[in-house]
């Protein structure tokens, strides 16, 4: 069924209001979530909302946490969410974040003890709209075999990345390390499909297109995104003095305990290495120059990194957003949630 943006953030605000989210908190969260269904990454969006429902009615995110900001340097910082909503700790660790690259040219915030933050790109998008160029990453539970592995040890550990062009332009990716992210799995058994055999393995290590058949996620370009991803778990992981790798919290074992995650942001002020009249311009540039890059057979349009869900955004702004019935039958519902995640496998159906 397709609804407007607006009427989405205000049924996925209430019901998160209803699970026990003070109203400020619960309106952040259906942002970061609808932000993911306009740009069509449906797999973060509203779907999510019943898992954190249940999370936060049975007490595994902390509704009212002891927050605790410390700059540690110039340009470095930590900020414990005390396992409280990871949207709300995500934008907040940006915005100081921000400000610290204003003063200081650079900055790196590192979240520490926090729930999921969903869509990674609407945090350094943040960054983006303040002129400043944006990198996050945050570890993951494990989902994704390693290179020549048959067993999951890290998680699909994303990076995203922003930068301001001119006037209203903005280059916005937002990328798991694993081939596809698990979302991205689930959104095919919600809708019955298959996936490419490229995404992910079952049991016996073996590619499925199979939804169902899934244990374990393939690292993007093998033996690379292999490293990449162990790096993300090393800078928002091992940094931060967190569990690392296989010892990460699963995203449904006991929905009464915080996760305890990490999340990394960095922000660059363009201003701080050369003009930043002229990096806006460059990027601008670029923009209009890998458009204008002859497409190859098959293509209609070479697109910069992340135009597409750009695209998207603007089309969903303008005429909403098509959303499965059974989760709009949910959100427009008195049911908080059905008891349907806790010490779920994750990989079960």
């Amino acid at each position: 069924m397709n609804i407007s943006i607006n009427e989405l953030k205000e049924l996925m605000a209430n019901k998160l209001t209803q699970a026990g989210l003070k109203r400020e908190d619960a309106g952040v969260v259906a942002d970061v979530l609808a932000h993911a269904d306009a740009r069509g990454i449906f797999s973060h969006g509203a779907m999510r909302t019943e898992y954190y429902a249940e999370r936060i009615a049975k007490g595994g995110i902390t509704v009212n946490p002891d927050v605790q900001f410390k700059q540690t340097g110039p340009g470095t910082a930590v900020l414990d969410a005390d396992n409280g909503v990871g949207h709300v700790a995500a934008k907040d660790a940006m915005t100081r974040a921000i400000e610290m690259a204003r003063e200081n040219g650079t900055a790196v915030v590192g979240i520490r003890r926090m729930s999921h933050s969903g869509a990674m790109s609407y945090f350094v998008q943040q960054a983006a709209e303040a002129g400043m160029i944006g990198i996050s990453m945050c570890q993951s539970d494990p989902m994704v075999v390693p290179f020549g592995g048959a067993e999951p040890y890290f998680g699909t550990n994303p990076i995203a990345f922003a930068a301001p062009g001119e006037g209203d332009d903005k280059i916005i990716f937002d990328m798991a390390t694993s081939i596809q992210a698990w979302g991205k799995i689930l959104h095919a058994r919600s809708k019955g499909e298959t996936i490419p055999d490229t995404w992910a393995v079952d049991k016996d290590g073996v590619p499925t297109t199979d939804p169902f058949k899934v244990t374990g996620l393939l690292p993007i370009a093998g033996p690379k995104g292999y490293g990449l991803m162990m790096m993300v778990d090393i800078l928002s992981g091992v940094l931060l003095g967190l569990p690392f790798g296989k010892h990460v919290s699963s995203m449904y074992h006991d929905m009464t305990a915080g996760r305890e995650l990490g999340q990394l942001h960095i922000v660059i002020d363009p201003g701080a290495f050369t003009s930043t009249d002229l990096f806006r311009a460059n990027i601008s540039g670029m923009m209009k120059e890998l458009n204008e890059v002859k497409p190859a057979p098959g293509f209609d349009q070479v697109l910069y990194p992340g135009q597409n869900t750009t695209l998207q955004e603007k089309e969903s702004l303008k005429n909403g957003v098509e959303i499965v019935d059974e989760i709009l039958d949910y959100l427009r519902s008195d049911v908080v949630h059905h008891n349907q995640y806790d010490h779920k496998d994750p990989f079960a159906k």
